[in-house]
């Protein structure tokens, strides 16, 4: 399976939890080693980023923290649960560095790189923002989940920190924003864009919304244009507008003998005020107090810790032992699309500091199982109610958890999400939780295809959509003409209608709109048109 190297949890990491979790999270009956206890992370001035275990209360020969595991067996071994950062692993943390107390404004001010555009549009937006102090309160309150995180990310590529800020002018920071034009998550990534860069989409998880792999993403985007163009502001606007557009207005300009920089383009009314809304943030951030507003305080250390994740396990379920909202789950995990994580797709979930430590706590005493839910792949197409007979679910129940509209069929090989059962109660696999896909087709009694000869006079589409009862834009289609068109006297006109329909057609008397005689059926086949099938990836 690949994944990016920003998302990717830190071997250390990953080596030292599993081993302080393996014996819950793969339910051996007796482990051959002892199991390993996580006692309570010790107070600290800022958390890393990244939980694991620590053998070094075992080295000095300090008593353990935390009682073993109740039940039969060898005493548990204990061990110090310590926080790693995912950006420097083979660094220790120091938990009490005076620069986790640095305001992360100040070190985003210190990072700021790009020239400065002072203008009219710089003036509106200001004014903008200044206008709705709650907009910018709960913008900004919800950007210092992530903040942490995008400047760690920026600093480590040598890359202006104005970029940090870029956020607040795509999503207002929401993660889970979807625009009209499908481009989803904090940084809107389109689909298209998103498969470039390695953000997996399909019906379990939408790594565009991913906060660790988004991220990741539009950085490596971002630096790709800027080494394009060598100029932020003609790379910004290209994540804009796109690249293609970008090099086209250059070129026009080119041709004119005029200047080519950001400002001298033309372009779209969005792209030309894309700046000047990331400036105005930027002055906002520099000088809050002349624009009347306030920032929340920051502090130079992460909102949120990785916890690998070994088990399918339900979302509320990993919740409910992270003692976290719903809401606040979902914050830091915006791609999951379903009730359940599936540990082979998603390697980590991300956990407030505190939260983090009362899952690792939590998790290793749960009785019971992780996951109610599983995948399941249809042998066959089938109606949502025969596939719900085979999983031993309600059919409203099936179509609900996985969005199946009304007369659609179930199209053999697509995944549906189905409870668990003794039959089912294994994890899904890799190739299921990186491929899965949903697809519909229309449930409608077979189509028979129809070639008409026009009458003496013709036929409008109109007329011929009307007699077959379909509408005139799918007459239109099937014969590549528009919607308002004529048929020339004994031209072919193609038609689809159902089999009985077809019986019924050829047995009537044909007459046109007019009255005189209209076009007949001079073939007839079983071949149904591709437009009448319908594929979906169901989100």
């Amino acid at each position: 399976m690949k994944h990016s190297p920003a998302a990717r949890r830190p071997a250390l990491a990953t080596l030292w939890l599993a081993l302080a979790l393996s014996p819950w999270f793969t339910g051996c009956a007796t482990p051959t080693e002892p199991a390993a206890v996580v006692n309570a992370l010790p107070p600290a001035a800022g958390p890393a980023t990244t939980v694991a275990t620590s053998d070094a209360a075992a080295a000095t020969g300090e008593p353990a923290a935390a009682p073993a595991p109740a039940g039969p067996g060898p005493e548990a071994e204990s061990f110090v649960a310590t926080p790693i950062d995912p950006m420097q692993p083979d660094r220790p943390v120091d938990l009490f560095d005076d620069t986790a107390r640095v305001d992360l404004w100040a070190r985003v001010r210190a990072g700021f790189a790009m020239p400065d555009i002072d203008n009219d549009l710089v003036r509106g937006r200001e004014r903008w923002y200044a206008d709705r102090p709650d907009y910018v309160q709960r913008m900004t309150e919800r950007g210092s989940r992530y903040l942490f995180h995008v400047v760690e990310e920026l600093d480590k590529r040598g890359m202006p920190t104005e970029l940090a800020l870029l956020p607040f002018i795509e999503s207002a920071f929401n993660p889970q924003a979807m625009s009209v034009a499908s481009a989803s998550g904090m940084w809107q990534f389109i689909p298209s864009t998103g498969k470039d860069f390695d953000l997996k989409q399909n019906i379990f998880r939408d790594d565009r919304r991913d906060v660790l792999a988004s991220t990741r993403a539009a950085l490596d985007y971002l630096g790709r244009l800027y080494e394009m163009f060598g100029d932020w502001h003609l790379a910004l606007a290209a994540y804009n507008w796109g690249q293609g557009n970008v090099q086209r207005a250059i070129a026009r300009n080119q041709k004119a003998g005029l200047p080519t920089d950001y400002l001298s383009l033309r372009m779209p009314d969005e792209t030309r005020l894309y700046i000047p809304k990331l400036q105005a943030v930027k002055n906002i951030v520099l000088h809050p107090d002349a624009f009347g507003l306030e920032l929340p305080e920051l502090k130079n250390h992460p909102y949120f810790l990785s916890v690998p994740i070994e088990r399918d396990i339900d979302v509320s379920l990993a919740a409910k032992l992270a003692d976290v909202s719903m809401e606040e789950f979902r914050y830091l995990n915006p791609q999951m699309n379903k009730p359940v994580i599936l540990a082979a797709g998603t390697e980590q979930i991300l956990l407030p500091y505190d939260n983090a430590n009362h899952f690792v706590t939590a998790i290793a005493h749960h009785q019971g199982p992780l996951a109610t839910w599983t995948a399941w792949v249809a042998p066959k197409t089938l109606r949502p109610a025969d596939a719900a007979k085979q999983v031993g679910i309600s059919e409203a129940a099936l179509r609900e958890v996985n969005h199946i509209p009304p007369r659609m069929l179930v199209k053999a090989g697509s995944t549906l999400l189905v409870p668990r059962s003794a039959h089912r109660d294994t994890d899904v696999s890799e190739q299921v939780a990186d491929n899965a896909m949903l697809s519909f087709a229309p449930d409608a009694p077979p189509l028979r295809r129809l070639t008409l000869r026009a009458g003496k006079k013709g036929e409008t589409v109109a007329s011929v959509a009307q007699r077959y009862r379909v509408s005139a834009s799918q007459v239109a289609q099937w014969n590549k003409t528009s919607a308002t068109g004529h048929f020339k006297a004994g031209s072919s006109i193609v038609v689809y209608v159902s089999g009985r329909a077809a019986t019924r057609v050829a047995a009537a008397p044909a007459k046109s709109s007019s009255g005189k005689a209209a076009a007949r059926p001079v073939t007839r086949s079983a071949a149904a048109p591709k437009a009448s099938q319908v594929r979906m990836a169901r989100k």
